[in-house]
């Protein structure tokens, strides 16, 4: 029985050893790439996945969200919005009435979804000279949703993979993007407030 034991465990042991090697050897390409990434990228991902783990949703992983106050209404969070937006003088290039075009082909009523899109010209080509893929990200949108139980939210795109997920980006475009970020963030930050 001590030998039947001892040979499980030495058993035990051996594969427990040759997992290790062939992960360390399947992550050590992975681990390589990541340490040329932004110093940031490990904390951006981190933060999906946990989001991912807890929503089970990936679109919820990936988005910022911010509930607009109760005492506004879709109106008036695209007045503040827009105001801000000018402020900061980035262009509202769009706005799209998804729940008025719904309604006009079901002939039925929808909840309120409007998308409001939002670009600065000379940072969208900086961006697309460093890499045409960045054009899916263009122009930077923000939705107001009506949810399911009539509380108005804004949601927009998490730009944290965009700017911090890969090699870092050029000192100057990082710095750029950064501020559109910021932009964007204020725009939801006060739109969701009603902050002239």
């Amino acid at each position: 029985m001590f030998y039947a034991l001892r040979n499980l465990f030495a058993l035990i042991g051996f594969l427990a050893v040759v997992v290790a090697i062939v992960l360390g050897v399947k992550m050590a390409p992975m681990k390589q790439a990541f340490d040329g990434f932004d110093e940031r990228a490990m904390s951006v991902y981190s933060d999906m996945v946990e989001k991912l783990l807890e929503t089970g949703n990936s679109a919820e992983a990936t988005v910022w969200k911010v509930p607009v106050n109760d005492d506004l209404s879709a109106e008036d969070v695209e007045e503040t919005m827009r105001f801000v937006a000018n402020e900061h003088n980035i262009k509202n290039v769009g706005e799209l009435p998804l729940s008025k075009q719904v309604e006009a082909m079901t002939g039925k009523k929808s909840r309120y979804l409007k998308i409001f899109m939002f670009c600065n010209a000379l940072t969208a080509a900086q961006m697309l000279e460093y890499s045409d893929a960045y054009s899916a990200y263009l122009p930077c949108r923000i939705s107001l949703v009506e949810d399911k139980q009539g509380k108005l939210w804004l949601y927009s795109l998490n730009m944290d993979a965009m700017i911090y997920g890969g090699t870092p980006l050029p000192p100057a475009l990082k710095e750029e993007a950064e501020s559109v970020k910021a932009i964007i963030l204020d725009i939801m930050k006060r739109g969701a407030e009603g902050d002239f």
